[in-house]
């Protein structure tokens, strides 16, 4: 009985129940069948408090942001950003969806956001250029994986608010590791282009003069992330209030400098902030009473011991850690991995003595690449849906990919310094 919360979860999952649903399905069944003792008024207070927190104001609003930048005019100035930086590379408009992906990363923070976006504007485009359909959609979900590694990154705040520990160093945390993805992509990219002849967007590298004019237009948008972590860290605002600032920021640089951002796209921008946030919102208080029964078990405390006696290396610990989650990531939908492990795998790493936030990292970079790898990444389902290519030549060409960001989540894993370097800085 102690574990049948755990199958009743994964049984409505795969039954395609929502994983909110789920949580609170097998929470309720445990204490109303199993934990007799227990007051129903404790779950339903469980449920409420976890709702009345005030970081969690921080999710609306940078989904918001995501929201306010496709209207707003702020995602067309960064793919040109991106064209003017790298369209003169083997496979230019492969490495532009890459880069452009980097730069949405601190705005956006929304992997699923990224990719559909990516997947309107630029594999049409791709297409028209040479380049294969499975292989452009292939790329968009990839890159789509760095979106929440770089601040704002709603997985980031959900994770700082589940470990206890600072979101400001989650943030700065995000930007190395996020940068080693959009470079190993590139890497990736070129190896591919060159072998199968797709040619640069530009015939040779933008003039220093371009470069500076585009970035003259884009320093509105590129201004946001920096403008975030440098308040946050010399105590401006909080990360909530930083939430709330970058949707003024980016409604004043859509309505007076780019002026595409109009009153009829009000209702729309609010209507999908609304529902996105409900989502993840309902997720996260499920999740917390699902939480509950794990402590009412101690099922954390048996999972360290049960660790602790299979090996008692941190690093070996953190190989079988991130087999478990690879695994995870291959049926499971990426937030809800987050949402389900970290509660179980926090204890056990800050008992080993592991740095929470570079924690934090290995696990939203692994989640990440889960959500473009079969059968259920969600990435995957998104691209594919908006560009109609079959899964199956999807999945043949998106290996590349994988491995080139497997090799991101070993350094990230075994080489902490190189994350915990600016977070330390704090």
């Amino acid at each position: 009985m102690t574990l049948f919360p755990i199958v009743i979860v994964m049984v409505l999952y795969f039954s395609s129940i929502p994983i909110a649903f789920a949580l609170i399905a097998a929470a309720l069944a445990y204490f109303t069948f199993a934990s007799t003792g227990t007051p129903p008024d404790l779950i339903l207070q469980r449920f409420i408090t976890s709702a009345s927190s005030f970081p969690l104001l921080a999710v609306p609003f940078f989904i918001m942001v995501g929201e306010i930048m496709n209207y707003s005019g702020i995602s067309e100035s960064l793919m040109k950003m991106a064209d003017v930086l790298t369209g003169h590379m083997k496979g230019g408009l492969a490495q532009v969806n890459v880069v452009l992906s980097t730069l949405m990363g601190g705005i956006s923070g929304s992997a699923n956001a990224d990719a559909a976006m990516q997947a309107k504007i630029l594999v049409p485009e791709m297409e028209k250029r040479g380049y294969g359909a499975a292989f452009s959609t292939a790329i968009t979900a990839a890159s789509s994986a760095i979106a929440p590694v770089i601040p704002p990154g709603i997985n980031l705040i959900i994770y700082a608010l589940i470990a206890q520990v600072s979101v400001a160093k989650m943030f700065i945390g995000g930007y190395v590791p996020g940068i080693l993805m959009c470079i190993a992509l590139m890497i990736a990219v070129n190896i591919i282009s060159r072998r199968r002849g797709y040619q640069p967007v530009r015939e040779k590298m933008s003039p220093p003069k371009d470069i500076f004019l585009q970035l003259k237009e884009s320093i509105w948008a590129l201004l946001l992330p920096f403008g975030i972590i440098m308040g946050i860290r010399f105590g401006v605002f909080t990360p909530t209030e930083a939430g709330a600032i970058a949707v003024l920021f980016c409604t004043i640089v859509g309505v007076f400098f780019y002026k595409q951002l109009k009153w009829e796209h009000l209702p729309i921008i609010l209507k999908n902030t609304v529902y996105s946030t409900s989502a993840v919102i309902l997720i996260i208080v499920s999740a917390n009473v699902f939480g509950l029964y794990l402590s009412w078990e101690r099922i954390p405390h048996s999972l360290t011991q049960i660790l602790l006696n299979f090996s008692g290396s941190p690093w070996m610990m953190l190989a079988i850690i991130n087999v478990f989650l690879l695994l995870m990531g291959m049926f499971l939908e990426g937030g809800a991995v987050l949402i389900i492990v970290a509660p179980l795998l926090v204890p056990v790493m800050r008992m080993m003595g592991l740095d929470m936030v570079h924690f934090g990292l290995i696990l939203i970079v692994n989640i990440m690449i889960g959500g473009i790898t079969p059968p259920f990444g969600s990435m995957m389902f998104t691209t594919c849906s908006i560009t109609k290519v079959p899964v199956g030549d999807f999945i043949k060409e998106v290996w590349p990919f994988i491995i080139a960001l497997l090799v991101v989540l070993l350094i990230v894993t075994y080489i902490p310094s190189i994350v915990l370097f600016l977070p330390n800085l704090l």
